[in-house]
């Protein structure tokens, strides 16, 4: 099971949302290399990162900040969403050392368009599915769609992305647990890992997940739990290493 810290960048601030609300956030760090920095001291190897403002605009507004991170972690896998439109954005990420990138709004609208980024970047696009009552979510969850969450996802891995990242935005940054079921679910209609995301408030979470890591969910991403200490990055660490 990989354990992903997530870094949610609002105003070049490691903050975080509760259930995508804009004005529901809590500032965390002044500093996202430092933040970064101390995930991967306590054994993160990938890190995930959402710049909150490019979702909403619809163009990467904390660039600077990503590359930072990434030219001061250089053996950290960095993923990265948020404002990803273009092939020009996905170019520029990659160009500066981020190894996946993460597309959700514009995967949805113009889902041809991954299929075209999956030939141009093989092995590097992740799809970001955000789902409410099963239906998927976009422009930084401000608009719900007809779309079902597992048909998307069964067409986006025909066109060969890597992962999708399922969450639940009715449980992210609320640390009410991760919704099993659904990410069960979607993991059993399709063969590429399923990464979830939301709602990790402690350990038994992580146990849970582990207990579901051969149904096809190989990750988590974590997020608020950690940042308020609910949650020992290190310690869940050490115990999937030896599980």
């Amino acid at each position: 099971m990989l354990l992903i810290p997530a870094i949610d960048l609002k105003g070049g601030q490691c903050v975080r949302l509760r259930q995508g609300e804009m004005d529901d956030v809590t500032v965390f760090s002044d500093s996202p290399v430092e933040m970064a920095q101390q995930w991967f001291d306590a054994g993160a190897r990938r890190l995930h990162m959402v710049d909150l403002d490019g979702a909403v605009s619809g163009k990467p507004e904390n660039a600077g900040v990503i590359h930072e991170v990434v030219e001061a972690l250089p053996e950290m896998e960095i993923q990265v969403g948020g404002g990803i439109r273009d092939e020009d954005s996905i170019e520029a990420y990659l160009d500066a050392g981020v190894r996946f990138v993460i597309l959700g709004t514009k995967a949805v609208n113009a889902p041809h368009f991954v299929g075209d980024v999956c030939v141009e970047f093989p092995g590097h696009i992740i799809v970001g599915l955000d789902a409410k009552n099963g239906k998927v979510a976009t422009d930084g969850w401000s608009k719900l769609s007809h779309h079902d969450v597992v048909d998307m996802a069964k067409h986006f891995e025909q066109d060969g992305v890597e992962a999708i990242i399922f969450t639940d935005i009715s449980r992210d940054g609320m640390m009410q647990g991760v919704n099993l079921d659904s990410t069960v679910e979607l993991a059993a209609a399709i063969t590429i890992p399923v990464i979830a995301s939301g709602g990790v408030t402690d350990m038994n979470d992580i146990d849970a997940l582990c207990a579901i890591e051969e149904e096809g969910v190989r990750g988590v991403i974590i997020g608020r739990a950690i940042y308020e200490g609910t949650l020992d990055l290190k310690t869940a660490l050490e115990r999937v290493a030896s599980s």
